[in-house]
């Protein structure tokens, strides 16, 4: 689809009310291939019609169909895309894609700024959220699960901004994984043990590492029978396999500044749900001391993300949004996050796309008022593409001592996996 130089925009939003009210004429129910007709027909009757090309009157079918017929206007085909895993929209007339971890330029571009800020709210009421000069930032998603944020043009300077990340229609499982070298099968096979066996896990890395795709795949490790309570700023995750679940989901607060739920909240709420295990989408502030505290508290197994560069980088972090919630020294601070967290899952985004296990570590213990780490896994060649590594074979490689953690390997020798 391009523009279309022969219609002006006023034009094009003549059509579209035109053809509205022709369809509600017709009936409440009518299908696509009817809408179609009706369009194809009102184009071909139009006075200028003659003097456009075939292209210019096809690109203005598509226009009006996808604007009057689906719910993301012109950019239903690129949601419809299963090859797109990213749309970048700058403003009305800037639409980027991402494939196969590549970003690349569209030949599409909305009529109006006006457009583009229609389609933004548009897809915020459905879940209920606002976006406008009062509240120009706002997390929402599709009706397929796909992650949206948008920003208002009022604090963007170059137009409405809209971000779309979408997710494979099938659930990504821990083999789909391995096949993609995001982790070994070794690894893998520990992962599978630590969640089954009920260790709290926290899964860290950069923004597009694909934290929420591995916190997907470890929560399908969760035994059937247990209850499960997920918390989410955006509703995300894929759990098909657990029958006794609960989903939560932020709220913003709408004009009146009134009726705000934020993920703190719902931790509290969820401790007294009764839950086996609760698993939060991503800790960004001071949920965590909330978070901490239910793993500290008999909620073993859960599950969790954040954004850091590293597992060290995560864990101060977590210090300091522990320190946005409460005014606690940072001896019972770390003391706490030591306790809580069991093991450090790290992931990134390599150079050529694809997402990557670069380390897991446990959190050994407290020692000197300083959180040690035991790495029982690391990628023997850091941020470039290597391979994921036992630490004992580490050991051996670089001359020194150390060995993986005891109560793992008791689990390992337990469950015979």
């Amino acid at each position: 689809m391009v523009m279309m130089p022969f219609y002006s925009s006023d034009e094009v939003r003549r059509f579209i009310s035109e053809i509205r009210a022709k369809l509600a004429d017709l009936a409440d129910d009518i299908d696509d291939d009817s809408a179609l007709d009706v369009i194809e027909e009102y184009v071909f009757k139009l006075q200028r019609s003659d003097s456009c090309g075939y292209r210019e009157n096809l690109d203005l079918i598509r226009r009006l169909f996808f604007s009057l017929r689906k719910e993301m206007d012109i950019l239903q085909p690129l949601v419809d895309d299963r090859t797109i895993s990213e749309i970048m929209v700058n403003g009305k007339d800037d639409i980027f894609v991402e494939r196969n971890g590549r970003i690349s330029r569209v030949p599409l571009c909305f009529d109006t700024t006006e457009d583009l800020e229609e389609l933004i709210r548009r897809i915020s009421a459905r879940v209920h959220r606002e976006i406008n000069e009062l509240n120009p930032i706002v997390d929402a998603r599709l009706s397929d699960g796909s992650r949206v944020n948008a920003v208002y043009g009022n604090i963007a300077l170059n137009g409405p901004i809209l971000t779309i990340r979408k997710f494979p229609e099938h659930v990504m499982t821990m083999e789909d994984l391995i096949r993609g070298g995001t982790v070994t099968e070794e690894a893998a096979r520990l992962l599978r043990i630590l969640v089954f066996t009920g260790y709290n896990i926290f899964i860290c890395g950069g923004t597009s590492s694909g934290k929420t795709t591995m916190l997907n795949v470890l929560a399908q490790m969760i035994p059937s029978d247990e209850r499960v309570v997920v918390i989410e700023d955006s509703a995300e995750l894929q759990i098909r396999q657990i029958d006794n679940i609960v989903r939560m989901e932020c709220r913003s607060a709408n004009v009146q500044g009134k009726g705000s739920v934020d993920m703190a909240q719902l931790v509290r709420t969820s401790l007294r749900m009764r839950p086996d295990r609760i698993i939060i989408g991503e800790v960004r502030g001071s949920e965590v001391f909330d978070m901490i505290n239910a793993m500290n508290t008999g909620h073993s197994g859960s599950l969790s993300t954040g954004h850091a560069n590293s597992i060290a980088g995560m864990i101060k972090r977590l210090e300091s949004m522990f320190m946005q919630a409460v005014d606690f020294p940072v001896e019972a601070i770390r003391s706490q996050i030591s306790e809580g967290i069991d093991v450090i899952v790290h992931m990134s985004r390599m150079k050529n796309g694809s997402r990557m296990v670069l380390e897991i570590s446990e959190i050994d213990r407290l020692e000197h008022g300083e959180i040690l780490l035991n790495r029982l896994y690391e990628c023997d060649s850091g941020r470039s593409l290597g391979r994921l590594v036992h630490r004992e074979k580490l050991e051996t490689m670089n001359g020194r001592v150390g060995g993986q953690a005891d109560r793992i390997a008791d689990d390992i020798r337990l469950l015979n996996i």
